[in-house]
Protein backbone atom coordinates (compact mmCIF):
# COMPACT_ATOMS: atom_id res chain seq x y z
CA UNK A 1 0.00 0.00 0.00
CA UNK A 2 1.42 3.37 -1.07
CA UNK A 3 1.28 6.13 1.52
CA UNK A 4 0.17 9.63 0.63
CA UNK A 5 2.34 12.40 2.04
CA UNK A 6 1.03 15.84 2.98
CA UNK A 7 3.42 18.67 3.81
CA UNK A 8 3.09 21.91 5.76
CA UNK A 9 1.56 23.78 2.83
CA UNK A 10 -1.22 21.17 2.85
CA UNK A 11 -1.95 20.63 6.53
CA UNK A 12 -0.83 23.98 8.05
CA UNK A 13 -0.15 22.41 11.46
CA UNK A 14 1.52 24.87 13.82
CA UNK A 15 4.60 23.03 15.24
CA UNK A 16 4.39 25.16 18.40
CA UNK A 17 1.21 23.23 19.33
CA UNK A 18 3.21 20.00 19.57
CA UNK A 19 4.32 19.13 23.08
CA UNK A 20 8.01 19.89 23.63
CA UNK A 21 8.51 16.64 25.56
CA UNK A 22 7.01 14.61 22.72
CA UNK A 23 9.40 16.33 20.29
CA UNK A 24 12.28 15.51 22.66
CA UNK A 25 11.35 11.81 22.69
CA UNK A 26 10.94 11.75 18.90
CA UNK A 27 14.36 13.34 18.37
CA UNK A 28 16.13 10.98 20.76
CA UNK A 29 14.68 7.96 18.94
CA UNK A 30 15.47 9.41 15.51
CA UNK A 31 19.03 10.33 16.53
CA UNK A 32 19.49 6.69 17.61
CA UNK A 33 18.64 5.60 14.05
CA UNK A 34 15.00 4.55 14.51
CA UNK A 35 11.81 5.60 12.76
CA UNK A 36 9.55 7.52 15.15
CA UNK A 37 6.26 9.27 14.47
CA UNK A 38 3.46 10.96 16.36
CA UNK A 39 0.40 8.77 15.89
CA UNK A 40 -3.33 8.58 16.51
CA UNK A 41 -5.39 11.12 18.39
CA UNK A 42 -2.73 13.83 18.60
CA UNK A 43 -2.35 13.96 14.80
CA UNK A 44 -6.12 13.95 14.34
CA UNK A 45 -6.60 16.79 16.82
CA UNK A 46 -3.82 18.89 15.30
CA UNK A 47 -5.48 18.57 11.89
CA UNK A 48 -8.88 19.69 13.18
CA UNK A 49 -7.21 22.53 15.11
CA UNK A 50 -7.77 21.18 18.61
CA UNK A 51 -5.04 21.08 21.21
CA UNK A 52 -4.27 17.38 21.85
CA UNK A 53 -4.58 15.99 25.38
CA UNK A 54 -1.90 13.35 24.84
CA UNK A 55 0.94 12.78 22.41
CA UNK A 56 1.56 9.09 21.65
CA UNK A 57 4.53 7.88 19.64
CA UNK A 58 5.08 4.80 17.49
CA UNK A 59 8.57 3.67 16.59
CA UNK A 60 10.61 0.93 14.96
CA UNK A 61 12.63 0.61 18.18
CA UNK A 62 11.87 -2.46 20.31
CA UNK A 63 10.88 -1.93 23.94
CA UNK A 64 14.29 -2.92 25.28
CA UNK A 65 15.94 -0.51 22.82
CA UNK A 66 13.67 2.33 23.96
CA UNK A 67 14.61 1.48 27.55
CA UNK A 68 18.32 1.61 26.65
CA UNK A 69 17.93 5.06 25.07
CA UNK A 70 16.01 6.71 27.92
CA UNK A 71 17.31 4.52 30.78
CA UNK A 72 15.93 5.71 34.15
CA UNK A 73 13.43 7.98 32.41
CA UNK A 74 11.70 4.92 30.96
CA UNK A 75 9.65 2.07 32.39
CA UNK A 76 8.17 -0.81 30.41
CA UNK A 77 4.47 -1.65 30.96
CA UNK A 78 2.86 -4.99 30.14
CA UNK A 79 4.16 -8.47 29.41
CA UNK A 80 2.55 -9.74 26.23
CA UNK A 81 3.28 -6.58 24.32
CA UNK A 82 5.31 -4.06 26.38
CA UNK A 83 4.73 -0.34 26.04
CA UNK A 84 7.34 2.21 27.05
CA UNK A 85 6.41 5.09 29.32
CA UNK A 86 8.98 7.86 29.08
CA UNK A 87 8.73 10.14 32.09
CA UNK A 88 9.58 13.82 31.96
CA UNK A 89 9.65 15.98 35.07
CA UNK A 90 8.60 19.63 35.34
CA UNK A 91 8.92 21.70 38.51
CA UNK A 92 5.56 23.33 37.77
CA UNK A 93 3.53 20.42 36.36
CA UNK A 94 5.17 17.38 37.96
CA UNK A 95 5.69 14.17 36.01
CA UNK A 96 4.46 13.81 32.46
CA UNK A 97 4.33 10.49 30.62
CA UNK A 98 4.87 10.06 26.88
CA UNK A 99 3.67 6.62 25.73
CA UNK A 100 5.87 4.95 23.12
CA UNK A 101 4.82 1.77 21.29
CA UNK A 102 6.67 -0.38 18.79
CA UNK A 103 5.18 -0.89 15.33
CA UNK A 104 3.17 -4.13 15.31
CA UNK A 105 1.69 -6.40 12.70
CA UNK A 106 -1.29 -8.71 12.92
CA UNK A 107 -3.80 -10.62 10.83
CA UNK A 108 -7.13 -8.89 11.18
CA UNK A 109 -9.32 -10.66 8.62
CA UNK A 110 -11.20 -12.92 11.03
CA UNK A 111 -13.41 -12.41 14.09
CA UNK A 112 -10.46 -13.35 16.29
CA UNK A 113 -7.25 -11.35 16.33
CA UNK A 114 -4.35 -13.74 15.77
CA UNK A 115 -0.58 -13.19 15.67
CA UNK A 116 -1.12 -9.78 17.25
CA UNK A 117 2.16 -9.64 19.14
CA UNK A 118 4.61 -9.52 16.24
CA UNK A 119 6.73 -6.50 15.39
CA UNK A 120 5.88 -4.87 12.08
CA UNK A 121 6.24 -1.89 9.77
CA UNK A 122 4.47 1.50 9.99
CA UNK A 123 2.00 0.34 7.31
CA UNK A 124 1.21 -2.91 9.16
CA UNK A 125 0.84 -1.03 12.42
CA UNK A 126 -1.68 1.48 11.09
CA UNK A 127 -3.84 -1.28 9.56
CA UNK A 128 -4.43 -2.60 13.10
CA UNK A 129 -5.95 0.68 14.29
CA UNK A 130 -9.67 1.33 14.60
CA UNK A 131 -10.71 4.33 12.48
CA UNK A 132 -9.11 6.09 9.55
CA UNK A 133 -9.06 9.43 11.41
CA UNK A 134 -6.77 7.76 13.99
CA UNK A 135 -4.54 6.14 11.36
CA UNK A 136 -2.27 9.07 10.47
CA UNK A 137 1.42 9.55 11.29
CA UNK A 138 3.21 12.86 11.78
CA UNK A 139 6.92 12.92 10.89
CA UNK A 140 8.57 15.70 12.90
CA UNK A 141 11.73 15.63 10.75
CA UNK A 142 9.86 16.72 7.59
CA UNK A 143 6.71 18.16 9.24
CA UNK A 144 4.67 15.83 7.05
CA UNK A 145 1.52 13.73 7.47
CA UNK A 146 1.79 10.11 6.33
CA UNK A 147 -1.53 8.53 5.34
CA UNK A 148 -1.95 4.83 4.46
CA UNK A 149 -5.71 4.54 5.07
CA UNK A 150 -7.44 7.65 3.70
CA UNK A 151 -7.69 9.37 7.07
CA UNK A 152 -6.72 12.74 5.58
CA UNK A 153 -9.75 12.87 3.30
CA UNK A 154 -12.07 11.51 6.01
CA UNK A 155 -11.02 14.25 8.44
CA UNK A 156 -11.61 16.88 5.77
CA UNK A 157 -15.05 15.44 4.98
CA UNK A 158 -15.91 14.86 8.69
CA UNK A 159 -16.38 11.12 8.15
CA UNK A 160 -15.99 8.25 10.60
CA UNK A 161 -14.84 5.12 8.78
CA UNK A 162 -13.48 1.82 10.11
CA UNK A 163 -10.09 0.61 8.90
CA UNK A 164 -10.82 -2.74 7.25
CA UNK A 165 -14.14 -4.59 7.20
CA UNK A 166 -16.40 -2.89 9.80
CA UNK A 167 -18.37 -5.96 10.89
CA UNK A 168 -15.21 -7.99 11.36
CA UNK A 169 -13.42 -5.24 13.26
CA UNK A 170 -16.38 -4.68 15.61
CA UNK A 171 -16.60 -8.39 16.37
CA UNK A 172 -12.87 -8.49 17.11
CA UNK A 173 -13.28 -5.72 19.67
CA UNK A 174 -16.86 -4.53 20.36
CA UNK A 175 -15.57 -1.62 22.47
CA UNK A 176 -14.82 0.00 19.11
CA UNK A 177 -18.57 0.57 18.86
CA UNK A 178 -18.44 2.83 21.91
CA UNK A 179 -15.35 4.58 20.56
CA UNK A 180 -17.23 5.24 17.33
CA UNK A 181 -19.99 7.05 19.23
CA UNK A 182 -17.35 8.83 21.29
CA UNK A 183 -15.81 10.41 18.22
CA UNK A 184 -19.21 11.20 16.77
CA UNK A 185 -20.21 12.97 20.00
CA UNK A 186 -16.94 14.88 20.35
CA UNK A 187 -16.49 15.98 16.74
CA UNK A 188 -19.99 15.74 15.24
CA UNK A 189 -18.63 13.64 12.35
CA UNK A 190 -21.04 11.49 10.35
CA UNK A 191 -20.65 7.71 10.09
CA UNK A 192 -20.04 6.28 6.63
CA UNK A 193 -22.85 3.99 5.34
CA UNK A 194 -20.87 0.74 5.50
CA UNK A 195 -19.87 1.35 9.10
CA UNK A 196 -23.42 2.37 10.03
CA UNK A 197 -24.77 -0.85 8.55
CA UNK A 198 -22.32 -2.91 10.62
CA UNK A 199 -23.59 -1.28 13.83
CA UNK A 200 -26.96 -2.98 13.32
CA UNK A 201 -25.37 -6.44 12.99
CA UNK A 202 -22.89 -6.03 15.83
CA UNK A 203 -24.88 -4.16 18.48
CA UNK A 204 -25.26 -7.08 20.89
CA UNK A 205 -21.54 -7.89 20.66
CA UNK A 206 -21.03 -5.13 23.22
CA UNK A 207 -22.26 -7.36 26.04
CA UNK A 208 -19.45 -9.82 25.22
CA UNK A 209 -16.81 -7.18 25.99
CA UNK A 210 -14.85 -6.91 29.18
CA UNK A 211 -17.09 -4.99 31.63
CA UNK A 212 -14.01 -3.20 32.96
CA UNK A 213 -13.13 -1.85 29.50
CA UNK A 214 -16.72 -0.79 28.77
CA UNK A 215 -16.97 0.97 32.12
CA UNK A 216 -13.67 2.78 31.57
CA UNK A 217 -14.88 4.06 28.19
CA UNK A 218 -18.06 5.34 29.84
CA UNK A 219 -16.04 7.05 32.58
CA UNK A 220 -13.82 8.71 29.98
CA UNK A 221 -16.84 9.99 28.10
CA UNK A 222 -18.32 11.43 31.28
CA UNK A 223 -15.02 13.32 31.62
CA UNK A 224 -14.85 14.39 27.97
CA UNK A 225 -17.07 17.46 27.86
CA UNK A 226 -19.33 15.61 25.38
CA UNK A 227 -21.17 13.21 27.67
CA UNK A 228 -24.68 14.48 26.84
CA UNK A 229 -24.43 13.84 23.07
CA UNK A 230 -22.63 10.56 23.74
CA UNK A 231 -25.42 9.16 25.93
CA UNK A 232 -27.99 10.42 23.42
CA UNK A 233 -26.23 8.40 20.72
CA UNK A 234 -26.18 5.32 22.97
CA UNK A 235 -29.93 5.72 23.51
CA UNK A 236 -30.76 6.40 19.84
CA UNK A 237 -28.77 3.35 18.70
CA UNK A 238 -30.25 1.03 21.39
CA UNK A 239 -26.96 0.52 23.23
CA UNK A 240 -28.16 2.07 26.46
CA UNK A 241 -30.78 -0.65 26.78
CA UNK A 242 -28.01 -3.28 26.65
CA UNK A 243 -25.73 -1.47 29.11
CA UNK A 244 -28.17 0.30 31.48
CA UNK A 245 -31.68 -1.05 30.92
CA UNK A 246 -33.21 0.84 33.85
CA UNK A 247 -31.64 4.09 32.74
CA UNK A 248 -33.05 3.54 29.26
CA UNK A 249 -36.56 3.14 30.67
CA UNK A 250 -36.20 6.43 32.53
CA UNK A 251 -35.24 8.30 29.36
CA UNK A 252 -38.82 7.84 28.15
CA UNK A 253 -40.10 9.84 31.14
CA UNK A 254 -39.78 13.56 31.97
CA UNK A 255 -36.81 12.65 34.19
CA UNK A 256 -34.93 11.52 31.10
CA UNK A 257 -34.66 15.09 29.88
CA UNK A 258 -33.29 16.09 33.29
CA UNK A 259 -30.55 13.46 33.02
CA UNK A 260 -29.37 15.00 29.75
CA UNK A 261 -29.63 18.45 31.32
CA UNK A 262 -27.35 17.42 34.19
CA UNK A 263 -24.86 15.87 31.76
CA UNK A 264 -24.87 18.97 29.56
CA UNK A 265 -24.15 21.20 32.56
CA UNK A 266 -21.28 18.93 33.64
CA UNK A 267 -19.98 19.14 30.05
CA UNK A 268 -20.08 22.92 30.28
CA UNK A 269 -17.91 22.88 33.41
CA UNK A 270 -15.36 20.66 31.63
CA UNK A 271 -15.25 22.95 28.60
CA UNK A 272 -14.78 25.96 30.85
CA UNK A 273 -12.31 24.53 33.37
CA UNK A 274 -10.49 21.76 31.47
CA UNK A 275 -10.01 18.08 32.22
CA UNK A 276 -10.07 16.35 35.62
CA UNK A 277 -12.17 19.07 37.28
CA UNK A 278 -15.04 16.84 38.43
CA UNK A 279 -14.75 13.58 40.33
CA UNK A 280 -16.14 10.46 38.64
CA UNK A 281 -18.58 10.00 41.50
CA UNK A 282 -19.97 13.49 40.84
CA UNK A 283 -20.36 12.72 37.13
CA UNK A 284 -22.09 9.39 37.78
CA UNK A 285 -24.44 11.20 40.17
CA UNK A 286 -25.71 13.20 37.17
CA UNK A 287 -27.20 9.95 35.86
CA UNK A 288 -28.64 8.89 39.22
CA UNK A 289 -29.94 12.05 40.88
CA UNK A 290 -33.01 12.50 38.61
CA UNK A 291 -33.95 8.87 39.33
CA UNK A 292 -33.69 9.53 43.07
CA UNK A 293 -35.89 12.61 42.69
CA UNK A 294 -38.52 10.61 40.82
CA UNK A 295 -38.62 7.71 43.28
CA UNK A 296 -38.75 10.03 46.28
CA UNK A 297 -41.89 11.57 44.79
CA UNK A 298 -43.41 8.22 43.86
CA UNK A 299 -42.62 6.43 47.13
CA UNK A 300 -42.96 9.24 49.66
CA UNK A 301 -44.02 12.72 48.60
CA UNK A 302 -47.07 11.63 46.61
CA UNK A 303 -48.22 9.85 49.78
CA UNK A 304 -47.76 13.02 51.86
CA UNK A 305 -44.80 11.50 53.68
CA UNK A 306 -41.48 13.32 53.96
CA UNK A 307 -38.63 10.79 54.18
CA UNK A 308 -35.88 11.18 56.74
CA UNK A 309 -32.20 11.01 55.78
CA UNK A 310 -31.99 7.29 56.57
CA UNK A 311 -34.78 6.49 54.10
CA UNK A 312 -33.18 8.69 51.42
CA UNK A 313 -29.87 6.88 51.99
CA UNK A 314 -31.43 3.43 51.56
CA UNK A 315 -33.35 4.49 48.45
CA UNK A 316 -30.24 6.06 46.86
CA UNK A 317 -28.16 2.95 47.55
CA UNK A 318 -30.83 0.72 46.00
CA UNK A 319 -30.99 2.80 42.81
CA UNK A 320 -27.20 2.84 42.41
CA UNK A 321 -27.14 -0.94 42.77
CA UNK A 322 -29.90 -1.39 40.19
CA UNK A 323 -28.36 0.94 37.64
CA UNK A 324 -24.61 0.47 38.03
CA UNK A 325 -23.73 -2.53 40.17
CA UNK A 326 -26.16 -4.90 38.42
CA UNK A 327 -24.81 -3.72 35.05
CA UNK A 328 -21.13 -3.90 36.09
CA UNK A 329 -20.56 -6.37 38.90
CA UNK A 330 -17.10 -4.87 39.51
CA UNK A 331 -18.34 -1.29 39.67
CA UNK A 332 -15.87 0.46 42.03
CA UNK A 333 -17.22 0.38 45.57
CA UNK A 334 -15.48 3.64 46.38
CA UNK A 335 -17.37 5.46 43.62
CA UNK A 336 -20.74 4.00 44.59
CA UNK A 337 -20.16 4.95 48.26
CA UNK A 338 -19.20 8.49 47.29
CA UNK A 339 -22.29 8.77 45.09
CA UNK A 340 -24.50 7.91 48.07
CA UNK A 341 -22.70 10.55 50.16
CA UNK A 342 -22.99 13.20 47.41
CA UNK A 343 -26.69 12.65 46.74
CA UNK A 344 -27.76 12.34 50.38
CA UNK A 345 -25.83 15.53 51.17
CA UNK A 346 -28.05 17.38 48.67
CA UNK A 347 -31.05 16.67 50.91
CA UNK A 348 -29.19 18.02 53.92
CA UNK A 349 -28.29 21.18 51.99
CA UNK A 350 -31.70 21.57 50.31
CA UNK A 351 -34.18 19.55 52.41
CA UNK A 352 -37.50 18.44 50.99
CA UNK A 353 -39.36 20.30 53.73
CA UNK A 354 -38.48 22.94 56.28
CA UNK A 355 -35.40 25.11 56.54
CA UNK A 356 -31.83 24.10 55.91
CA UNK A 357 -30.44 22.80 59.17
CA UNK A 358 -27.16 21.12 58.29
CA UNK A 359 -24.48 21.36 60.92
CA UNK A 360 -21.12 23.04 60.50
CA UNK A 361 -19.39 19.65 60.69
CA UNK A 362 -20.92 18.83 57.30
CA UNK A 363 -18.69 21.54 55.79
CA UNK A 364 -15.66 19.89 57.37
CA UNK A 365 -16.43 16.39 56.11
CA UNK A 366 -13.55 15.18 53.95
CA UNK A 367 -15.83 14.49 50.98
CA UNK A 368 -18.04 17.55 51.26
CA UNK A 369 -16.27 19.27 48.35
CA UNK A 370 -17.77 16.58 46.10
CA UNK A 371 -21.29 17.42 47.28
CA UNK A 372 -20.44 21.06 46.57
CA UNK A 373 -19.31 20.16 43.04
CA UNK A 374 -22.64 18.49 42.42
CA UNK A 375 -24.53 21.42 43.92
CA UNK A 376 -22.78 23.60 41.34
CA UNK A 377 -24.20 21.41 38.58
CA UNK A 378 -27.66 21.67 40.17
CA UNK A 379 -27.28 25.47 40.16
CA UNK A 380 -26.56 25.34 36.43
CA UNK A 381 -29.63 23.18 35.88
CA UNK A 382 -31.88 25.34 38.08
CA UNK A 383 -31.04 28.98 38.91
CA UNK A 384 -33.04 28.59 42.10
CA UNK A 385 -29.92 27.03 43.66
CA UNK A 386 -27.41 29.71 42.57
CA UNK A 387 -27.59 31.72 45.81
CA UNK A 388 -27.45 28.57 47.94
CA UNK A 389 -24.40 27.31 46.03
CA UNK A 390 -22.60 30.67 46.22
CA UNK A 391 -23.25 31.04 49.96
CA UNK A 392 -22.22 27.48 50.76
CA UNK A 393 -19.12 27.67 48.58
CA UNK A 394 -17.98 30.79 50.45
CA UNK A 395 -18.67 29.15 53.82
CA UNK A 396 -16.71 26.09 52.75
CA UNK A 397 -13.75 28.18 51.62
CA UNK A 398 -13.73 30.07 54.89
CA UNK A 399 -13.98 26.86 56.91
CA UNK A 400 -11.10 25.37 54.91
CA UNK A 401 -9.01 28.58 54.96
CA UNK A 402 -9.84 30.64 58.08
CA UNK A 403 -7.54 33.46 56.94
CA UNK A 404 -10.01 34.22 54.14
CA UNK A 405 -12.59 35.39 56.69
CA UNK A 406 -10.80 38.76 56.75
CA UNK A 407 -11.24 39.16 52.99
CA UNK A 408 -14.29 37.14 51.87
CA UNK A 409 -14.71 36.65 48.11
CA UNK A 410 -17.16 38.95 46.34
CA UNK A 411 -20.67 37.60 45.77
CA UNK A 412 -21.42 35.91 42.44
CA UNK A 413 -24.12 37.73 40.50
CA UNK A 414 -26.99 35.80 39.00
CA UNK A 415 -26.34 35.10 35.32
CA UNK A 416 -28.44 37.07 32.86
CA UNK A 417 -28.83 37.35 29.12
CA UNK A 418 -26.22 40.09 28.91
CA UNK A 419 -23.37 38.47 30.84
CA UNK A 420 -21.14 35.44 30.50
CA UNK A 421 -20.96 34.24 34.08
CA UNK A 422 -19.64 30.89 35.19
CA UNK A 423 -23.13 29.80 36.25
CA UNK A 424 -24.97 30.01 32.95
CA UNK A 425 -26.98 26.94 32.01
CA UNK A 426 -26.76 25.60 28.46
CA UNK A 427 -29.85 25.32 26.33
CA UNK A 428 -31.06 21.71 25.99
Amino acid sequence: MQAKIYFTKDHRIDPSLIDADALYVLKKLQDAGFIAYLVGGSVRDLLIQKIPKDFDISTSARPEQIKAIFQKQCILIGRRFPLAHVRRFHHKFGHKIIEVSTFRSGKNDSDLIIQDNEWGSPEEDVLRRDFTINGLFYDSTTHSIIDYVGGWNDIRSHTLRVIGEPETRFKQDPVRLLRLFKFQARYNFHIDPKTKEAIEFCREEIIKSSPARVLEELFRMLESGASAPFFRLLAENNFLFLLFPELMETLHTPQGKRIFHYLACADQIYKHKGKNVLDRAVLCSCLIFPLVEKELHDEFLNKKHYPHIGEITLLTSAIIKRVFVHSFSHFPRKISSLMVSIIVAQYRITPLVGKRHYREKLLKHKDFYLALQFLKIRALVDEHYVDIYTSLRNQYRQASHPERKRHPPPPVRRPNHHSQQELHAPQI
